[in-house]
């Protein structure tokens, strides 16, 4: 492995530096603030993105909550059997709707495999190194912009509803520790004056876990700003736009993109910023990237009794659901769904999104919701995929998961700083596709 970090490395060095141009593959929230960052670098920026406009896939409408401090990988100990206990759940958080698909498969080996207490805290790690460095830089942002969307700073509250899932919690409270990230262990009164609309359920819960730094907002009204902002830096955004093929010299070399609209868009260096379609795009340059598109689905709904909504994001531990106040509306999210690129909305997910909220929240009316569902980017440690590749110029920052928007300003604060051929500020190595090799 070291013979290929130091060849990388070489390959690299001869291109990266300041006022260079880039191509950033993608305009959800990684795309868009990977391309901020790197104009704010003074580099000449190109937004590539399929849609019509920023956050049109799964950027659109998320769970709206920022854990910096509820961050976890889905592969954590105990995992396997909770599975199989869900495989028989009405509303299971997880659903795999396996099919003859080698990735799927491959995936779900090394998922299996990170299913270990020592690869769930050396992956925790990583995640909450990247999600604290997210903090500082979305807040530096919020400050150069002035964005608005619905903001809010209240942390989030992870409930348990039974003894068992208080008493596992206590692995997440030694990784919170161990990173200095501040958190509160509640009781059920302690979870009712977080959330006191809880009062009316307080008998359904037993405490819960309190992550105060998280924050919560509209993932689609901040990729937009964030892109208007852009926009006036002298970022080139071209929507519409089907990207076809890299331009790669001698099979080393970045040096554009071909699109269906321009034959050639010349480049020193390109991010890939395709989420779930990522590993698709890379195949054909021998790049195997292990991520794999994993559902989850949302409802948001509009709020009638104030009373009985939440004030901040509430996780409901026993469905992996997160409800989240998004001003006169309730956002509603979560669930695991594996079933390939697939983007249907089944009835049974929604029946269980509206279980989770209408047993905690009932202050909103659900028969106007709007159901929606998208497709995470997931590798199977959990770790999004950041960095450099054996290409020279070509860069990933891929695979966050159910964090993208958590992890998205820190994400490209990293790759602009590999772009430019700068220090990191955060230890960056084992978030780079080496760490599968």
């Amino acid at each position: 492995m070291t013979a290929i970090i130091g060849n990388i490395a070489d390959i690299s060095c001869c291109i990266i530096g300041e006022n260079m141009k880039v191509i950033v593959l993608g305009a959800g929230i990684i795309g868009v603030t990977t391309a901020y960052q790197l104009a704010k670098a003074d580099h000449e920026v190109t937004v590539i993105d399929r849609q019509q406009g920023p956050a049109l896939e799964t950027s659109f409408a998320n769970a709206g909550q920022v854990s910096f401090g509820y961050c976890s990988p889905w592969a954590a100990p105990g995992i396997p059997m909770k599975a199989l206990k869900w495989l028989f759940m009405q509303h299971a958080p997880l659903i795999l709707r396996p099919k003859f698909d080698p990735a799927m498969l491959s995936w779900l080996v090394k998922m299996l495999a990170n299913c270990t207490s020592e690869r769930y805290a050396i992956n925790k790690g990583r995640m909450l190194r990247l999600a604290d460095y997210s903090r500082i830089a979305l807040a530096e942002v919020r400050a150069e912009t002035g964005i608005a969307y619905y903001k809010g700073m209240q942390g989030t509250l992870q409930l348990f509803r039974t003894q068992q899932q208080l008493d596992a919690s206590a692995k997440d409270v030694k990784a919170l520790a161990a990173d200095g990230i501040p958190y509160e262990a509640l009781d059920r009164d302690g979870c009712v004056r977080s959330e006191p609309a809880l009062v009316h359920v307080r008998d359904k819960i037993v405490g819960g876990l309190l992550t105060p730094r998280d924050e919560t907002g509209d993932c689609f009204k901040f990729t937009n700003a964030l892109a208007a902002s852009a926009d006036r830096m002298g970022v080139r955004f071209l929507y519409n736009t089907v990207v076809k093929r890299l331009d790669v010299e001698g099979g080393r070399r970045v040096r554009g993109v071909a699109t269906d609209r321009e034959r050639m868009i010349s480049a020193d260096a390109v991010v890939v910023a395709f989420g779930s379609h990522s590993p698709l795009f890379l195949k054909p340059y021998g790049i195997k990237l292990p991520v794999y598109p994993v559902k989850g689905y949302s409802l948001t709904i509009p709020i009638t009794d104030a009373s009985r909504a939440p004030e901040s994001t509430v996780m409901d531990e026993t469905y992996k659901i997160a409800i989240t106040r998004l001003g006169d509306r309730i956002r509603v999210g979560g669930m695991a769904e594996i079933s390939g690129y697939t983007n249907d909305l089944g009835q049974a997910r929604r029946r269980t999104l509206e279980h989770s909220v209408t047993d905690l929240f009932p202050g909103g009316d659900v028969s106007r919701a709007t159901f929606w569902s998208g497709l995470r980017p997931m590798t199977p440690d959990g770790t999004p995929v950041i960095g450099p590749t054996k290409i020279a110029g070509l860069f990933l920052n891929t695979g966050h998961g159910t964090l993208g928007w958590t992890m998205s300003t820190g994400s490209a604060r990293v790759v602009s700083d590999l772009v430019g051929g700068r220090k990191t500020e955060i230890d960056a190595t084992d978030l780079a596709i080496l760490r599968y090799a």
